[in-house]
């Protein structure tokens, strides 16, 4: 029994996967499988075992499918789990980290860990949850935080961090500090914040925002908690106690908790990095009353082996409601962490769960695109 191999593959008959087979081809790890009738083994195309006959051999695009075929792991190259494409992506990242001003393409990066450009971006995204590109990118950021917050100057970090130029660092950077650089290196001075606080049927609720749009939306029991955690956050920046000015944004909140609102008209001005951003959109596509699993917003961003950087993102949410975490649960159905206690996320799953679509608030004006968030 042949089964049919991704057309995307580069192995795509029986006659080429057989080849790799016989040359023992690493760079045809995780592209596809062998199983030997015989000995009811399934391999890797590169496994040190002892070749069997042509006629006793079946293919598998993906372990799964060998194993439903009846094969079971070989012991020899364990094709089932991840030692060997680990390796692969360890080696990926040392080659990514030496020297963080060098941009390498995929090509550049797949020749040095040896093994094909396709099978190179798939493992990677597979076990780290983003491409080469994105690391690479989230790396240059990383460096350039850690710069700014030594109090290096703008010019010479972005040198540091692997920018091409000036130019390039600006219209990347925001994306991964949430403001300008030159704010970030003085932790938000220059940055007006206003912020106001108010109680809802969950406790009280801080709502603050930039010129640009909200920067959060957090639930406690204490003000004065709130104001604090919003003040460690933008340490240096002007903080406004602006009651009059947040009532609007406060007032949507409200009429979300009543059942009355299911969408919110807010703009955002968020740090995301690109796979938190992924993940976020992916929580704003989950219906009013529906939840998924953490492992099918994995899933969703094509990053299925993720889920544990997906809980952290969730985790991570920096604007409540906006960002609907709260419909994301384990995947029995029980309820999972939320960053402002399980007892809040279960009244907001039950208040979305009794409220049909007809309620009052239903044609609001959709939730702008994180296109310009930060």
């Amino acid at each position: 029994m042949n089964t049919a191999l991704s057309e995307a593959s580069a192995f795509s008959t029986d006659d080429e996967r057989w080849t790799a087979v016989l040359n023992r081809d690493m760079s045809a790890d995780g592209a596809f499988f062998y199983g030997v009738r015989t000995t009811g083994v399934f391999c890797r195309p590169s496994c040190a075992s002892r070749f069997p006959r042509r006629e006793n051999v079946d293919f598998f695009s993906s372990a799964d499918e060998a194993r439903a075929a009846g094969y079971r792991e070989c012991k020899r190259c364990q094709p089932g789990g991840l030692p060997r494409e680990l390796e692969i992506v360890n080696r990926a990242c040392a080659a990514l980290d030496a020297d963080p001003q060098q941009r390498l393409t995929l090509a550049q990066l797949s020749e040095a860990v040896h093994v094909s450009p396709f099978h190179l971006q798939r493992l990677f995204k597979r076990v780290v949850g983003v491409s080469p590109r994105q690391y690479q990118a989230a790396q240059r950021g990383a460096a350039l935080r850690d710069s700014l917050q030594r109090g290096v100057d703008v010019t010479r970090a972005t040198v540091d961090a692997g920018f091409g130029s000036p130019s390039r660092m600006y219209d990347t950077a925001a994306a991964e500090l949430g403001m300008a650089p030159s704010d970030y290196r003085r932790k938000g001075a220059g940055l007006r914040v206003r912020y106001a606080s108010a109680p809802t049927s969950l406790g009280l609720v801080l709502v603050a925002t930039t010129d640009k749009g909200i920067c959060k939306i957090a639930f406690g029991d204490d003000p004065a908690a709130l104001a604090d955690e919003l003040g460690k956050e933008f340490a240096s920046a002007e903080l406004i106690d602006d009651p009059a000015r947040l009532a609007p944004f406060i007032d949507q909140v409200d009429a979300y908790l009543r059942g009355t609102r299911q969408r919110f008209d807010l703009p955002l001005d968020i740090a995301a990095t690109a796979f938190q951003q992924r993940v976020w959109e992916a929580l704003r596509r989950i219906p009013y009353g529906e939840t998924r699993s953490y492992s099918q917003i994995a899933e969703a961003v094509g990053s299925p082996r993720a889920v544990r950087a997906v809980a952290s993102a969730c985790a991570s949410n920096p604007v409540a409601l906006a960002i609907p975490c709260h419909r994301v649960v384990q995947k029995g159905g029980s309820l999972a962490g939320y960053r402002w206690g399980i007892a809040r996320k279960a009244m907001l799953l039950d208040t979305e769960a009794h409220h049909e679509a007809k309620d009052a608030g239903n044609t609001t004006p959709p939730i702008p695109d994180m296109d310009h968030a930060a």
